[in-house]
C-alpha cells in the first residue's frame, strides 16, 4: 500500500504559484516565478500550474512508472503539444501539426538543461528570463523552418 497523498489541484497551484488557485495576483505569480526561473527545466515547474497538474496526475506520473524519465518526460511533452495541436486543429477547423514537435523539441532542452546541471541563478531577474524566453523562442523557430 503507499502511503503517498495524491495532492490536490488547489494544493498544487498554491505550491507553484505561491497564491491560491483562483488569487488575482496568480498570473502575476506563475510569470515571475516561471520566467525568472534558474533553469529551463525549472521554468516547468512553474509555467501554467493548472495544464502542470493535469500533465503530471495524468501522463507524466503514468509514463514514469513505466519508462525511464528521459523517455516520460519528452512524451509528455508531446502528448501536451498534440492537445494543443488538437484544440487549435478544432478551433481553425484546419489540421495544425506545430505544437507537438515544438513541445517535443523543447524536452530536449529541458532535458539538457538537467542532465547538465545548466543554470543562471547567478543573473538578474530580468537576464533569466530573457534566457528562458530565447529558448522557448529558438525552439519555436527551428520548428517552423524544419516543419
Amino acid at each position: 500500500m503507499s502511503t503517498h497523498r495524491t495532492i490536490s489541484l488547489s494544493e498544487y497551484v498554491k505550491k507553484r504559484n505561491g497564491v491560491a488557485l483562483g488569487a488575482p495576483s496568480s498570473m502575476r505569480h506563475m510569470l515571475k516565478r516561471s520566467l525568472g526561473a534558474n533553469s529551463f527545466y525549472i521554468f516547468w515547474h512553474y509555467w501554467n500550474p493548472i495544464w502542470g497538474y493535469y500533465l503530471s496526475c495524468k501522463v507524466m506520473k503514468p509514463l514514469s512508472q513505466q519508462l525511464p524519465l528521459w523517455l516520460a518526460i519528452i512524451l509528455t511533452f508531446a502528448i501536451s503539444g498534440a492537445l494543443h495541436d488538437l484544440a487549435i486543429t478544432l478551433v481553425k477547423w484546419k489540421l495544425t501539426f506545430l505544437c507537438t514537435p515544438w513541445f517535443t523539441l523543447m524536452s530536449l532542452i529541458v532535458l539538457a538543461t538537467k542532465t547538465f546541471s545548466i543554470s543562471y541563478h547567478m543573473y538578474h531577474w530580468l537576464i533569466r528570463a530573457s534566457i528562458n524566453i530565447a529558448l522557448i523562442t529558438i525552439c519555436f523557430v527551428l520548428t517552423c523552418l524544419y516543419t
